[in-house]
């Protein structure tokens, strides 16, 4: 397998003088889809209140101050000290600390659901992936859901298209990415693997889970969002959100989602949603 140079270096660096994570979700309509449809499938798929839920990689606290404000018990760990503080600062009623996704200095069984909702994608080895799936699994209760997010393998040249940033610059670099799933940080992105829904299951279960049930996030409207601007409240929207919903288990649709969701339970033979 090639080896990358190391990620965390990268992606420190990023998140703490490039990017800021904390309002992405709220930047554009393809971060407002995302955080919907991913709000939506977490309250289907995660156990019932109160769960302790583990969210690794969890940035500055989106989803994990959402979920405590509903009831979970909720602990995130994050690879970037700044997210980390932020998520303290934001969310009172979460616990929060530093830590690597493949090394987790937790228990076995620490939660009753564990969050995978950025480390797969900032992870360009499939050891390394496969590593933070296997502590996921060591870390979550017999029965209980590992959730993981992959960034489609699609994504990237269809994003970058319609921001018309598929230049003579950007466009080898897109292709190379599209046939190999590693980005190149020159097209404005961290170190990160794009996967292909197949690549996602063959990881789940290279960790020792059982194979996942996968639902496409966004669904195929959110380039079209992002080109008219569409807004949360407008009837486009609303009908992105349907179209992803109907769509979202669909093998032949599943890759054009900009993010990929995949949900096993730990310490079973079966997948799919929590009691299912």
């Amino acid at each position: 397998m090639p080896q990358h140079r190391p990620a965390e270096p990268d992606i420190r660096r990023y998140y703490t003088e490039v990017f800021a994570e904390a309002d992405r979700l709220d930047r554009s309509p393809q971060g407002r889809l995302e955080a919907r449809r991913t709000r939506d499938l977490l309250t289907r798929l995660l156990p019932p209140t109160p769960a302790e839920v583990l969210d690794v990689g969890g940035g500055p606290g989106a989803y994990a101050g959402w979920l405590a404000s509903g009831g979970h018990r909720v602990h995130l760990v994050d690879l970037v000290p700044a997210h980390v503080a932020a998520a303290r600062a934001a969310y009172p009623g979460i616990t929060a600390t530093v830590g690597d996704a493949r090394r987790l200095p937790l228990p076995d069984g620490s939660a009753d659901a564990t969050l995978l909702l950025g480390p797969l994608y900032h992870l360009p080895d499939r050891a390394d992936r496969v590593a933070a799936l296997r502590e996921a699994a060591r870390l979550t209760r017999p029965g209980g859901p590992v959730l993981a997010a992959a960034i489609s393998r699609n994504a990237a040249l269809i994003d970058l298209t319609v921001q018309g940033r598929a230049d003579e610059h950007n466009r080898p670099l897109l292709r190379e990415e599209y046939a190999t799933g590693v980005n190149d940080p020159r097209t404005g992105f961290t170190t990160a693997y794009f996967h292909r829904p197949e690549q996602l299951v063959d990881e789940f279960v290279a960790a020792g889970l059982p194979a996942p049930a996968l639902y496409g996030v966004e669904g195929p409207l959110w380039p079209v969002l992002n080109a008219l601007g569409t807004g949360p409240a407008e009837r486009l929207f609303a009908e992105a959100v349907a179209c992803a919903e109907t769509f979202e288990r669909d093998p032949s649709v599943l890759g054009a989602s900009a993010h990929l969701l995949a949900v096993a339970h730990a310490g079973t033979g079966r997948s799919g949603p929590a009691g299912g």
